[in-house]
């Protein structure tokens, strides 16, 4: 293994890296630095994300820029805010001892007349957004004629972000002349356009395969039923005790409902997606990086740019459309040289997606168990005692009080005051994993085969009007009945929602669900029954008045709502009209 040296870095660049911890190169880095320290030389380079690319294209052109003129000679265009900070920090902190260095951030949601204050005194690299640079261009207070490089950092995302048009716009004030360098993390057909437009002969360094998962990432997948996501996500968090990580949703309405019921059931959780201003967004991703939150839950888009070292796992509550996607979350653990496991949470539906991240990731996932409460508890017990053997006692800070202490607790011999502290940390999670029954997994079908339950055309109908269930409840658990069904927009989710939003105290475990057209079945435990029934009979949702009511084997037809609300649609309508 070669040495920074040895790759050609300059003194005062070796001087700063190596104060930063920097021993070996990585392979990108050993790939790219002696080749971009030639001239005209351009570098296609594919390499996962957290394997060293700023440091591969950042040392070299630190070390090619002339500081005697105050211009911009290189530009770095990136895809989000947080990740043109961190480039810019990046380079700041290799540049240390290079003098008179100005290395200058370009983004929106800032100041944009402080950014132009900065280039009118003069800078040497810019690092850049599309938007905000073309902002400043066409207000003509950034001139790009003396740019020798051009860096397009995660050029893979800035294309699935829909910069195309941008980066064509910004490359038409570039010298014809220049240098083109192209990072990116996969190799979509976009990034062709870009390559044949542009760059000359570029030479490609590949470092492991095209679109190849992280070396070091575990990946695997729970298959489990609808409504039993979030259950699953939940005993996951707790089977990990030390968990920090990130949980990937496809929407924001699903980050924030996500992110609200982890903060509800005591997790430190908290959410990050585009509703969000940029204010919130970054003390968030503060809290995140300072490890004040375990769990952040976020969308593909939001979650852009945000680089945070040692996360253990990356959990996909919905898998992406594209493999593109998947590749760049998992990506985010399992770096510099450790481990990390990618969770997918899916249903039967989405097995096929699996089947071709395998294909093109070139690895298999791994089929997991849903850990059963005695397991999460005896895990998370001997996570407890792990931290009691490895706590840091200070002996002078606590020596007054040591005294009294002993005395209180002399009554108590070993065993007991070990059993009260074990119990005092997890009454609440043995109780609750006593209570919650295990989660079975969905069972897969083969072809012709009805699933347990399943109705056939004509079953539970009456002269051709759907009529109750006559599927027995669980055991622990009462079937209720209520006057919505997929005619109303209703799914699963949100009968949960329904339920939790509006049945106060103790949140309430919902268990089967059973959607029809017209009216839906769903299951609560039996103590929970009434306080159910209580709170959402008689209330508006979807546009109508809510009727429920317990269902029997003999269920019919459901009754009629509460006075005032006809279930024919005209009787409805005029009905709503007096009130």
């Amino acid at each position: 293994m070669k040495t920074f040296e040895e790759l050609g870095v300059a003194p005062e660049l070796l001087r700063a890296i190596s104060e930063m911890g920097y021993e070996n190169p990585m392979p990108v880095q050993e790939e790219v630095i002696p080749y971009l320290l030639g001239n005209d030389n351009e570098v296609i380079a594919l390499a996962q994300t957290g394997t060293g690319k700023t440091a591969a294209f950042g040392l070299p052109i630190l070390q090619q820029i002339e500081l005697q003129q105050v211009q911009p000679q290189a530009l770095i265009l990136c895809p989000t805010r947080e990740l043109c900070l961190q480039i810019a920090d990046d380079l700041n902190d290799y540049s240390k001892y290079l003098e008179r260095m100005k290395i200058l951030p370009v983004y929106g949601g800032s100041s944009i007349e402080t950014q132009i204050k900065a280039l009118k005194r003069g800078v040497h690299i810019i690092v850049a957004t599309p938007g905000r640079l073309i902002d400043l261009i066409n207000r003509k207070t950034v001139k790009l004629e003396a740019v020798k490089n051009v860096i397009l950092d995660e050029a893979d995302e800035m294309l699935n972000m829909g910069f195309s048009e941008s980066i064509d716009e910004i490359l038409a004030h570039v010298p014809q002349n220049r240098n083109m360098l192209l990072f990116s993390a996969t190799m979509p057909a976009g990034i062709a356009h870009i390559t044949k437009k542009y760059m000359r002969n570029p030479h490609e360094i590949v470092i492991g395969r095209k679109n190849e998962g992280a070396k070091n990432v575990k990946h695997v997948y729970y298959m489990v039923n609808a409504k039993d996501k979030y259950l699953v996500l939940k005993r996951l968090a707790d089977y990990n005790p030390r968990i920090y990580g990130i949980v990937f949703c496809r929407t924001r309405k699903e980050t924030q409902e996500i992110a609200d019921w982890l903060i509800k059931d005591g997790y430190n959780a908290d959410s990050l997606h585009g509703d969000l201003s940029q204010v919130q967004r970054d003390y968030v991703m503060q809290k995140f990086r300072l490890r004040n939150i375990q769990l952040l839950v976020a969308t593909d888009v939001a979650a852009r740019g945000l680089d945070v070292d040692d996360l253990t796992h990356i959990i996909h509550y919905g898998l992406p459309d594209d493999v593109e996607s998947y590749t760049h979350r998992s990506g985010r653990t399992g770096r510099a040289g450790k481990t990390g496991t990618s969770i997918a949470i899916i249903h039967l539906k989405e097995k096929h997606k699996v089947k071709d991240i395998e294909r093109t990731i070139n690895k298999q996932f791994e089929q997991g168990v849903i850990p059963t409460g005695k397991q999460i508890c005896e895990k998370q017990l001997f996570g407890f005692v792990d931290r009691v053997e490895k706590v840091e006692v200070n002996e002078e800070e606590i020596q007054e009080i040591m005294p009294a202490i002993y005395r209180k607790l002399d009554w108590l011999d070993k065993e007991d005051v070990i059993k009260r502290m074990i119990s005092l940390e997890f009454n609440r999670l043995i109780n609750y994993y006593r209570e919650a029954g295990e989660i079975e997994a969905p069972q897969e079908r083969k072809a012709g085969e009805r699933k347990t339950g399943e109705r056939n055309k004509g079953e539970w109908k009456t002269g051709g009007k759907e009529k109750g269930s006559g599927r027995p409840s669980e055991k622990g658990y009462a079937r209720l009945f209520i006057n919505l069904g997929k005619t109303d927009g209703l799914w699963p989710q949100q009968v949960i929602g329904l339920i939790n939003d509006n049945v106060p105290g103790k949140k309430i475990t919902v268990g089967r669900i059973d959607l029809m057209k017209t009216f839906s079945f769903f299951e609560v435990k039996e103590a929970d029954k009434d306080r159910v029934v209580r709170h959402l009979d008689g209330i508006k949702a979807f546009g109508r008045r809510v009727a429920v009511e317990q269902a029997t084997e003999s269920s019919t037809e459901p009754r009629k709502p509460k006075k005032g609300y006809d279930t024919d649609k005209k009787k409805k309508k005029k009905a709503y009209s007096k009130n």
